[in-house]
């Protein structure tokens, strides 16, 4: 089958004038991504396309956003493959990209006007990284008010990100529906991310113990452990053995992100973030 050409708008005005010929009623399904893309970004995009079936339009966009980076953080050297991206696009069946410079975005260099994301963006990821759920926000609403989707889609990899723009959403009465999809993972577990094509071969190896921490902790929880700080440290170990940086392992309510202490009560999340040399990975879990 013949692939169909992306249309790629580089402007505001270039996707408007777009947009404006094709029915209001439309579905349009939207999925923001920095770029540098994996078969993770690929379920999403896919997804996108079997939702909107024959009549929908399906609609990425790549912009590494600048604000929600901090300093000493990798936005100089974070991968920009646009030929590679526009190739996997295709192939996925996108049928248009929005691909803005950042002079586009933010024509006055920082924004003066931000989206404050709330309490949630001042805990594990927000502790880490003051400041990145604050870029976050404010990207995707710009994001949002220029595509003007139907449907967001969003991974639960960066679990915490998406509840925050989930509530954004919802707070801010954007009139579309948000659709979350699952973790997409190597054979080895390992999640996929950009950010894994920064890791050497002996990091790689390493970086599997995330995923096997979060495993084995589920495991106990399952055959009935119930004290959250057992639970916590089986991740922390089972990272820490193998030489990683472990920043936090939490077991947590996945709607409220609120640590179950002492005990793990109801549903419960298992969060972790590591350093494998100077690339960092999160990834989590439902128990």
């Amino acid at each position: 089958m013949t692939q169909s050409p992306l249309n790629i708008f580089r402007t505001v005005l270039e996707w408007r004038t777009f947009r404006s010929t094709l029915p209001p009623d439309q579905f349009m399904a939207f999925v923001p991504t920095m770029g540098a893309l994996h078969e993770g970004h690929g379920s999403l995009v896919k997804l996108a396309g079997e939702i909107a079936g024959r009549g929908g339009h399906v609609c990425a966009s790549i912009f590494v956003n600048p604000t929600q980076f901090g300093p000493g953080e990798d936005f100089t050297r974070y991968p920009r493959p646009l030929a590679a991206d526009v190739e996997l696009l295709t192939k996925w069946g996108a049928q248009s990209l929005f691909a803005p410079e950042g002079e586009e975005m933010y024509p006055h260099n920082e924004p003066a006007v931000t989206v404050d994301p709330g309490p949630m963006a001042d805990i594990l990821e927000g502790a880490i990284r003051p400041g990145h759920f604050r870029g976050v926000c404010t990207v995707v609403a710009k994001l949002l008010h220029i595509i003007a989707p139907t449907h967001l889609l969003l991974g639960q990899k960066d679990f915490q990100q998406q509840l925050i723009l989930c509530r954004m959403v919802m707070d801010f009465n954007f009139p579309l529906e948000v659709i979350t999809v699952p973790t997409v993972r190597e054979p080895d577990g390992l999640a996929m991310s950009s950010r894994n094509r920064y890791l050497n071969a002996d990091d790689r190896a390493k970086a599997t113990a995330i995923y096997d921490g979060l495993q084995r902790a589920a495991a106990q929880i399952h055959s009935g452990q119930r004290d959250a700080a057992v639970v916590c440290r089986t991740i922390r170990e089972t990272i820490a053995g193998t030489g990683l940086s472990v920043d936090y392992a939490l077991a947590c309510h996945p709607e409220t992100l609120q640590p179950h202490e002492p005990l793990i009560q109801g549903p419960c999340l298992l969060l972790a973030a590591a350093r494998a040399g100077s690339t960092r990975l999160i990834d989590n879990v439902m128990a």
